[in-house]
């Protein structure tokens, strides 16, 4: 909703979608991506919108062909880098929060679950070994999961849950509708003003100020990647599909890409000194 209202309707808002034309679609992305300097992942997001928009608008009738049906991403688009915390970093991470804001970044590390669903969580749906994410909070909203693999139950590592027992002590409520993180006014906390106030200025002095939430998950994705954890084990842990945590969220390290490019040699020089030592012995 923020993207179309803020680059489709401000400009577009009174005009027909019969009036469109595909060079002026891609001109818009052309903008976006050059000029303004969005990047990719707005970018992008914001084609699939435009298609979308005209595909529904061609179902019913509006229109009769789809001008944004060959729109691409411009490749001007900003690549944002995706980092990854070190284990020593995450160790650090832990030890500058004070506890309830630790809890917080575990759930996201450790857990591998969403901000939203952090802070949508009931007393009701912590259980002795996983929490049962079914409703995220969105801008103050409760909603309900991103996707269809985000309703699930997200396992919670030992540590975890005996911290959750330390806070369940200090919570104004453990009744089964109360929130584990409630704000002064009883309602669900908002990530920003956690973020804003408690976690980034001591991440901050720590010299992570360069980690967010989004980070925390992809630590976790690669991490578990690290430690041979399955891949569909992790994907399920994070609630999204295997593809997405393969291409999007796990960040190979180099060192561990060069372990397999080492193997991968050592195994073909294996495999041709096989062939070769018999043939010299031949030839001899």
């Amino acid at each position: 909703m923020n993207r179309i209202s803020n680059h489709l309707v401000q400009d577009w808002r009174s005009r027909e979608l019969t009036s469109f034309k595909r060079d002026e679609l891609q001109d818009l992305l052309d903008l976006k991506a050059g000029k303004e300097a969005l990047s990719y992942s707005t970018v992008d997001h914001l084609r699939w919108d435009i298609k979308q928009i005209f595909d529904m608008a061609a179902a019913e009738g509006h229109i009769v062909r789809n001008p944004a049906l060959l729109l691409f991403t411009p490749k001007e688009a900003r690549l944002a880098q995706r980092k990854v915390m070190t284990p020593s970093e995450v160790q650090t991470c832990f030890r500058v929060l004070a506890p309830r804001e630790r809890l917080i970044a575990k759930l996201a590390l450790l857990a591998g679950m969403r901000p939203g669903e952090i802070f949508a969580l009931t007393w009701g749906e912590m259980t002795s070994t996983y929490a049962n994410i079914r409703q995220r909070v969105y801008r103050g909203v409760i909603d309900s999961p991103k996707t269809e693999q985000s309703y699930r139950k997200a396992a919670l590592s030992e540590g975890i849950l005996n911290e959750v027992e330390e806070w369940r002590k200090l919570a104004p409520s453990t009744a089964a509708h109360a929130w584990v993180f409630p704000s002064e006014r009883m309602t669900p906390m908002a990530k920003e003003n956690v973020w804003r106030r408690s976690i980034g200025p001591k991440l901050q002095e720590a010299g992570l100020g360069w980690v967010n939430f989004q980070v925390m998950r992809r630590t976790h994705a690669s991490l578990m990647s690290d430690l041979g954890v399955e891949g569909k084990l992790v994907a399920d842990q994070l609630g999204h599909s295997l593809d997405v945590n393969q291409n999007v969220y796990t960040q190979s390290a180099v060192s561990k890409r060069q372990i397999a490019v080492n193997r991968l040699e050592n195994s073909l020089i294996g495999v041709q000194m096989e062939f070769t030592v018999p043939m010299d012995s031949v030839i001899n």
